[in-house]
């Protein structure tokens, strides 16, 4: 039996979620949103991927305060309009789909925000250019040529931490089913964790437990005030020598799961343009593999998985619980459903779609059924 099509709980303090395989869409920036608010782009493209046969489907990044988001087209959760949106278009994408959950990645930029889109250069704009004044662990720029970050007070920190939790209670009022903090690919909470963003003196940087802790504030300040599933995404190395690295995510995890965390979603990378990684089939797994043996949390494994036969090879080597697929899907939207054909499993289609199965794929829906005349 495949593995990657077979059900798994993730708990949580309400009572968690059953998914009915391990697939799941990574969240993947889309740089389409007006002022924070989800736009028929996000209608189109969540309603493609809630028809991929992955069983749960992650947001995108979305900025918890106006000057965290990445981009000034970067989707956003801060207020009554950008919820307002968000929730009108999501509930819309999800009547057109079969059941699936929904995860919603938090994040906030830090000293990577304020950036134009990828497509114009991806690099810091300027006030004249709509960019703003971005806010880090340290006045440390992520480009040395870099306007620098302003250094967070304790009452910025305070108000990071809050926005953090008004996002999670939105995001529950929406409907999502899980939420994922974003502490990877160099925004805040990973410069937080990073020794090379963090050069705070206080007692939020310098000695690992200094640098945990404000992640570890808002993490917890999330979980008081939300029971659904919640997890976080990690940035299980810089790839920079002195940089955070695999031990300290160890030890960060163990702490996370003393903290009430469901899941964690191991990645690597971003923080610095000084990063050397060693790119290749399945490159972050050995991560995935260390953090889900050491804390026993249920570990999404992420990272140049693109064949169904190499996603089943995860699981069944018992590397991480599930897997995510980000850009395969972008380029092939009915992964799932080619997945499930190849491992002999089934997956759920909106009736709609029943008929367009190749021979070879026949049992992909399970049993269905279609008459005409």
């Amino acid at each position: 039996m495949s593995l990657l099509f077979s059900p798994l709980h993730l708990p949580s303090p309400l009572g968690g979620i059953t998914l009915p395989n391990r697939l799941v869409v990574a969240p993947m920036c889309q740089y389409q949103a007006m002022d924070g608010c989800a736009t028929d782009w996000h209608l189109m493209h969540w309603g493609n991927l809630l028809n991929s046969g992955a069983a749960m489907f992650t947001i995108e990044a979305t900025a918890v305060l106006p000057e965290g988001r990445i981009t000034p087209q970067c989707l956003g959760l801060w207020d009554d309009s950008t919820e307002a949106a968000l929730g009108e278009h999501l509930q819309r994408a999800r009547a057109l789909a079969p059941a699936t959950a929904v995860c919603i990645q938090l994040a906030h930029a830090g000293r990577k925000a304020s950036s134009a889109v990828p497509w114009q250069g991806g690099q810091l704009l300027s006030p004249d250019q709509g960019g703003w004044q971005t806010v880090a662990p340290s006045p440390v720029p992520h480009l040395p040529t870099e306007t620098p970050p302003a250094a967070l007070s304790l009452a910025g920190l305070a108000q990071v931490r809050e926005a953090f939790v008004a996002a999670a209670l939105r995001a529950r009022r929406i409907g999502v089913d899980a939420i994922e903090l974003h502490a990877a690919h160099g925004y805040l909470l990973h410069q937080f964790l990073s020794p090379l963003a963090n050069q705070r003196s206080d007692a939020y940087g310098g000695s690992f437990e200094n640098r945990v802790r404000f992640p570890l504030e808002v993490f917890a300040a999330v979980r008081a005030a939300y029971d659904g599933v919640l997890g976080l995404r990690l940035s299980a190395t810089d790839w920079v020598e002195g940089g955070w690295d695999l031990s300290q995510s160890e030890a960060f995890c163990q702490l996370l799961k003393a903290a009430g965390c469901d899941f964690i979603h191991v990645s690597s990378g971003g923080v610095s343009p000084q990063q050397k990684i060693a790119l290749g089939a399945g490159y972050q797994l050995p991560f995935a593999r260390a953090i889900h043996a050491s804390s026993g949390l249920a570990t999404v494994a992420v990272g140049l998985i693109t064949e169904p036969d190499q996603a089943e090879a995860v699981l069944q080597a018992g590397d991480a619980d599930l897997v995510a697929l980000a850009r395969a899907f972008l380029y092939e939207p009915r992964w799932g459903w080619h997945a499930a054909a190849r491992l002999g499993s089934t997956v759920a289609a909106n009736p709609s779609y029943w008929r367009c199965l190749p021979r070879e794929a026949q049992a992909a829906f399970g049993q269905v059924a279609i008459g005409g005349r």
